[in-house]
């Protein structure tokens, strides 16, 4: 058994004379031109799927080698998994060859081999140097040109850069990476072309948004390990949803990449009495960045909504048309789909990524501890977790106290505080009984709620004032605005009083 890794780009295909003028100053091994022919494997009911296991058979010259990828680990891009290669004198898979501990327990190995059958092909060009790295680390980097096929007629483009480590440190992969990023026009890639296949020959139509998730973190986790889990979390969240947006111009993914990054950013603070500012001071440095990049989104959303339906939200309003169409005016002002492609393929962007992978990796924050934090960082998680909830629901209970009056604009202030605290419980909350936590959670998410609908009212707050529009006209939209607003004051001071009469579920 061997364990591949390797980070992988999408990129344009022009992008080989890249490659050349990038690796002028590096010591080339070896340098390769092939075509190779994959041909991947399954049984009808997709079995090797469901394990998250990939079985090929690639062609090179009169060879024949079988390889069986099992599940592994990919974070932003960088790929760890464990593959299992053999010689064959044909492309017909020999499953008798492969290591008895590769397969899932219970997996009837013999069964599988009997129902196995030519799903998808993959055939590309492959240019392929063998590099020495500055460190002494020899790193094989390929360009792939080609396409991914199904015999019913399935097509898919394959432009890729592999970055694959053969010996040395994982850190020469990332030193080869931001070089070769250096002038944009390559992304990080998730999608490998085994998963392109599956979507190919399963009629996949691409993936849903999904709203950001509990970081499923372990108790047996230490403080640390569920530091990482929640970055690595955040991280796959945010990558998700950039090939969706890729893909298809999704606005929620936009959102949701957003959420990821903030989740980051909590993430770096809620562990920031342990790891020192210092230690993240760049990362958080560019995610303050991305954000402000991605910003409009919020008005985009919020449009969206106005509009729906032939702007039914706006019904009762005389100025419903023109409304309508000065909102549209300032969607068209918003950030062009082209636009976000291009910083999702930018230098800064794509580094930023790779940045963060590798601090992941490589532990970036160790050698900025003293002997107390990574001795804190190795107890168990539940303890931090215990406390930290403490501390995030003091402050919730003493900014929405009851004694607090708060108006649409004191909401608006308190925000992000909330949405951070709320970040904070996502990332330990999963070590608790899952009913309690919802229970606690659910009116302070609700409260959330209302203050993005607050936020939904400003873009016609805004228009209320515009000159094309009579006094008796403003008045209205003024009214329509007070009773929108007075409803959500009324629903979000309910939710405050639910939230503060519940016990801690850290507590129970």
């Amino acid at each position: 058994m061997e364990t591949e890794i390797e980070l992988k780009f999408f990129v344009s295909p022009d992008f080989s004379r890249q490659i050349r003028d990038k690796i002028t100053d590096l010591k080339v091994l070896q340098q390769h031109q092939r075509n190779l022919g994959n041909i991947y494997y399954d049984t009808p009911d997709f079995l090797l799927r469901k394990h998250d296991i990939g079985l090929r058979v690639r062609r090179y010259d009169d060879v024949f080698v079988q390889t069986l990828k099992t599940a592994g680990r990919v974070v932003a891009g960088l790929h760890q998994r464990p593959e299992y290669n053999a010689e064959l004198e044909s492309p017909v898979p020999d499953l008798s060859l492969i290591s008895a501990d590769a397969w899932p327990d219970g997996l009837d190995v013999d069964a599988l081999s009997a129902n196995l059958f030519p799903l998808f092909s993959t055939d590309f060009e492959r240019q392929q140097w063998l590099l020495a790295m500055p460190d002494s680390s020899q790193v094989e980097l390929a360009f792939d040109s080609g396409e991914v096929t199904t015999k019913d007629g399935g097509y898919d483009p394959i432009c890729e850069v592999e970055i694959e480590l053969k010996s040395g440190q994982t850190d020469a992969l990332f030193v080869l990476a931001r070089e070769l990023a250096e002038n944009g026009g390559l992304r990080l890639g998730n999608l490998s072309k085994a998963a392109r296949g599956y979507r190919l020959a399963t009629g996949y139509q691409g993936d849903v948004v999904k709203s950001l998730s509990i970081v499923d973190v372990k108790s047996t986790e230490s403080t640390e390990q569920a530091f990482v889990t929640a970055l690595e979390h955040a991280l796959e969240h945010w990558h998700y949803h950039e090939q969706i947006y890729v893909e298809r111009p999704e606005q929620d993914a936009i959102f949701e990449m957003c959420s990821a990054v903030a989740l980051i950013r909590q993430v770096l603070v809620l562990y920031g009495g342990l790891i020192p500012r210092r230690a993240s001071a760049l990362l958080r440095q560019e995610l303050q960045w991305l954000e402000g990049e991605l910003d409009w989104i919020n008005e985009a959303r919020a449009i969206e909504r106005l509009v729906d339906d032939k702007g039914y939200f706006l019904r009762k309003l005389n100025v419903q048309k023109p409304l309508l169409s000065k909102l549209g005016e300032c969607y068209d002002a918003l950030p062009e789909r082209a636009e976000v492609l291009e910083l999702l393929h930018s230098s800064r962007y794509c580094n930023l990524l790779l940045d963060l992978s590798r601090w992941i990796l490589t532990r970036g924050w160790q050698p900025f501890l003293d002997d107390k934090a990574r001795e804190k960082l190795e107890e168990p998680i539940r303890s931090f977790a215990n406390r930290s909830l403490a501390v995030s629901s003091d402050e919730l209970l003493s900014v929405f106290s009851l004694e607090n009056e708060l108006d649409r604009f004191g909401y608006l202030d308190q925000q992000p505080r909330l949405t951070r605290n709320l970040l904070s419980g996502c990332c330990v909350a999963a070590l608790y009984d899952a009913e309690d936590r919802e229970t606690f959670r659910l009116p302070w998410l609700d409260l959330l709620q209302g203050i993005d609908d607050i936020l939904l009212l400003e873009p016609v707050r805004k228009l209320a004032e515009d000159e094309d529009f009579s006094e008796d006209d403003k008045a209205q939209i003024e009214k329509w605005l007070r009773r929108k607003e007075e409803s959500l004051l009324h629903a979000m001071m309910q939710s405050r009083q639910i939230g503060l009469a519940l016990d801690p579920y850290w507590d129970q």
